[in-house]
């Protein structure tokens, strides 16, 4: 199946990559001179989505003005102005732009570096909406750049995911790339609320899933990674 569209998340203050967001918000600071959220919108174009939407809040008219510059896809906006909505309550107020249908979620700061098969094409082959509510990429922590955590989870039979403590198994890095159904978010509460309540939920019926990312991801979420990130990118470039 091919998932047309996808929210990116590009409502976040960027407290923690400041100097770099003390004048733009964060999906407008540069990685290899393009901003992470046209890395972001690469990637969507790339796989057949032409439907995105973006939820904007910090410097909203500054990420606005860039945006409307993109031809290759239709983009909407989600206004978080005056309240900020955290990732599952942004998520409820931009559902009526996607009709019922399943769409990829991006979070703005990560990037990755692909080795084999596109991740999102491979998402979208692996999509099943029969018996998903989500489909979560999950990246190496042992090739991850920029992360610090010590795995968000591990896969279990059939694929499904569990979370990672008290989970067993190997874990892995959520990089923030997801397909969700609507179904995932019924009867979210009202307000801000952070999406892993939907997603707990998920993997108590065993309807949330992961798939492997065969590359390396890069959380851009400090100016320090932001470095990292262009030394990496830059290292692979020919010649």
């Amino acid at each position: 199946m091919t998932v047309r569209s996808a929210m990116i998340m590009g409502a976040g203050l960027g407290t923690r990559m400041r100097p770099l967001t003390d004048d733009r918000p964060k999906p407008l600071v540069t990685v290899a001179a393009r901003a992470l959220i046209d890395h972001a919108i690469d990637r969507l174009a790339a796989a057949g989505v032409d439907n995105i939407v973006v939820n904007v809040h910090y410097r909203a008219a500054m990420l606005r003005a860039h945006l409307d510059r993109r031809r290759d896809v239709a983009i909407h906006y989600s206004d978080e102005t005056e309240r900020l909505l955290d990732t599952g309550g942004g998520v409820v107020k931009a559902m009526p732009h996607f009709n019922g249908e399943p769409f990829f979620v991006l979070n703005s700061d990560s990037i990755w570096v692909e080795h084999g098969a596109p991740a999102l094409q491979t998402m979208q082959a692996r999509w099943d909406a029969a018996n998903m509510d989500g489909l979560l990429l999950l990246a190496d922590m042992k090739t991850a750049m920029g992360y610090e955590g010590k795995g968000d989870f591990v896969r279990g039979a059939g694929g499904h995911v569990l979370r990672a403590k008290g989970g067993g198994g190997t874990p892995y890095a959520y990089p923030g790339v997801q397909i969700v159904h609507p179904r995932l978010f019924a009867g979210a509460p009202d307000g801000p609320f952070s999406t892993n309540l939907m997603w707990d939920r998920a993997i108590a019926a065993h309807r949330l899933h992961g798939t492997l990312l065969d590359g390396v991801w890069i959380h851009v979420g400090t100016p320090e990674a932001r470095d990292e990130a262009e030394h990496y990118l830059a290292a692979l470039e020919p010649g």
